[in-house]
């Protein structure tokens, strides 16, 4: 199979580039980039381009399946116009490309709540993007919904007091709906996906992620 990744130097996308690196089932995989990554692999194809301008690359978009991790935070973002662009634009171009020259499976890196009719501005980015997405009639569309991801090394301090306090939670039997993800788990159940579903769509809801087998 040939894997195509959108978000590869994000958190779980750069995981998720290397377990798909070295599964034996995936014989190319095109990554997209804003610069180089340093990765060096005989199946990994990089392209730096432009995501300003995705349209001058369809030609690039080629392959059996596309994940799609690409997302930030407002923070990171500066403005809701720019996290807008970044979590809903970009992958939805990439999307309508990837459909228009033959990619038949679609993997999603949503998140918990995501819905079109949230109030909530983030998850209704991401439930916008999984509508729009799903108008696009891919064979195989897999969405997955994880809630707060535990990063290596993350210097977020939010992130490890949340993750703290859940974990806490989660182990006298509380809150185990929101059982915080690593994001090497999940990578690892990103790569499994396209092979475990079958044609149709397929959400993947947090509690279910973690079940997820071979």
């Amino acid at each position: 199979m040939k894997a195509l990744v959108i978000g590869a130097t994000g958190a779980t996308g750069k995981l998720l580039v290397d377990r798909l690196l070295a599964d034996k089932d995936y014989t190319t995989i095109t990554i997209f980039v804003r610069r180089p990554t340093g990765k060096q692999n005989p199946k990994l194809i990089e392209h730096i381009i432009n995501f300003s301008t995705v349209d001058a690359y369809k030609e690039l978009i080629v392959g059996d399946i596309m994940s799609s991790c690409l997302g930030t935070t407002l923070k990171a973002a500066g403005s809701k116009e720019n996290q807008w662009k970044i979590d809903f634009e970009i992958p939805a171009t990439f999307a309508a490309l990837a459909r228009e020259n033959g990619v038949s499976s679609l993997v999603l890196l949503s998140a918990y709540g995501a819905s079109s009719k949230s109030s909530v501005f983030y998850s209704k980015i991401k439930g916008e993007l999984e509508d729009k997405i799903a108008q696009l009639d891919f064979e195989q569309y897999i969405i997955f919904r994880p809630g707060l991801l535990l990063r290596a090394g993350s210097d977020r301090f939010g992130e490890k007091i949340m993750g703290s306090l859940l974990k806490g939670l989660n182990a006298i039997g509380l809150f185990r709906t929101f059982k915080p993800m690593p994001t090497t788990v999940l990578a690892e159940k990103l790569t499994k996906a396209p092979k475990i579903f079958s044609a149709g769509t397929s959400v993947i809801e947090l509690d279910e992620i973690f079940r997820l087998q071979d």
